[in-house]
């Protein structure tokens, strides 16, 4: 098992970069503000859970293998990015559901295995973090403490803890605001469309990160 000193100094290295927003940043507050702090919680999850995913594949090596095939790279991060799009497209064009949901209505509501899925999809989708998972767990891991695997699973894990914590955080935050909207639910329509565009950009920044295939 990594020392002290290098478990404490990959938990440092992990805030100062999960506390910068970053894709997952602003598609949790963008959920956050047009659904709730709730849904913002459930896909901090569901992007933790997508995230584990890739920590358990560059563990045992499958994403080393991903990010050098460049055509299954390019399919994975083009993958992610158009169901962002997608995400973005429907946020846009079901705006007004948004404002039914501040009135407690049913057809605005988001389920919690939905929030969960698209939380997931955009984790387990996101070239940054597998290109950062690939190029830094294994690192920090040292073969003459014992096997490797292990030790990457544990820096992934905290990685993701932190990440949960702060993501948490924005999303509660973005969550706080939408009490706002609720004054008027023509606010929310307009939120919908901004939010909308948020993840429509976030998936483009998708497509273009990495290599080309």
């Amino acid at each position: 098992m990594p020392t002290v000193t290098t478990l404490l100094t990959f938990t440092l290295a992990s805030v100062l970069l999960v506390v910068v927003p970053g894709p997952s940043v602003l598609f949790v507050v963008g959920r956050a503000i047009a659904h709730g702090r709730g849904v913002a919680v459930l896909s901090v999850l569901g992007n933790a859970l997508g995230g584990l995913v890739l920590v358990l594949a560059v563990a045992f090596g499958v994403g080393a293998l991903v990010t050098a095939f460049a055509p299954l790279f390019t399919a994975v991060k083009l993958a992610g990015a158009a169901y962002l799009v997608h995400l973005g497209v429907q946020t846009i064009r079901h705006r007004k559901a948004a404002s039914d949901a501040l009135t407690g209505s049913a057809a605005g509501r988001l389920s919690h295995a939905r929030s969960l899925w698209d939380g997931f999809v955009v984790g387990v989708t996101n070239p940054k973090t597998l290109v950062f998972f690939v190029a830094a767990l294994p690192q920090f891991a040292d073969p003459a403490l014992g096997p490797v695997a292990p030790q990457i699973a544990l820096f992934g894990a905290v990685f993701l803890l932190t990440a949960i914590v702060s993501d948490t955080c924005y999303g509660l935050l973005a969550g706080t605001v939408r009490g706002w909207f609720a004054a008027r639910p023509r606010r929310m329509e307009v939120t919908g469309v901004v939010s909308g565009t948020l993840m429509i950009g976030i998936g483009a920044q998708f497509a273009l990160t990495g290599r080309r295939g």
